[in-house]
């Protein structure tokens, strides 16, 4: 048992560690003025915005409480982003009390599809008519 605490708590770090990098660099550095940020291979390719194109230079902007620029930049980001931290959240609770909570509503095949169709309606529409760059 001894074994799996120590292995419990080199993952709990080894992600908080990470997770603060993360935030460290998302909120010092500018994707925008950076070079070192990943840019997007669909963006540069064909031209288009994929769903996800924004996504860095908003949660730079949330990390500042810019809400209203990061929700210019990625819409869909910024409105995914508490469902996607609840579930990690809850993913961390189950790692660290042995538990087994899920959230019924991310387990439901229609849920997902329909955020699938909503990610695909959102990186057609925003070409269509939200071309911001």
């Amino acid at each position: 048992m001894v074994q799996i605490q120590k292995h419990k708590f080199f993952i709990l770090a080894l992600s908080i560690f990470i997770i603060g990098g993360v935030i460290y660099v998302f909120t010092y550095f500018n994707p925008s003025q950076h070079s070192f940020f990943y840019s997007c291979p669909i963006l540069k390719t064909t031209g288009y915005l994929c769903a996800g194109c924004g996504s860095q230079r908003a949660l730079h902007q949330l990390f500042h409480f810019n809400i209203i620029e990061a929700f210019r930049l990625n819409a869909l980001f910024v409105l995914s982003l508490p469902f996607f931290l609840l579930g990690l959240g809850l993913k961390f609770w189950n790692f660290i009390f042995d538990k087994k909570h899920r959230i019924p509503l991310f387990y439901n095949n229609k849920v997902i599809i329909s955020y699938i169709v909503i990610v695909i309606l959102f990186a057609i529409l925003r070409n269509l008519f939200f071309f911001t760059f």
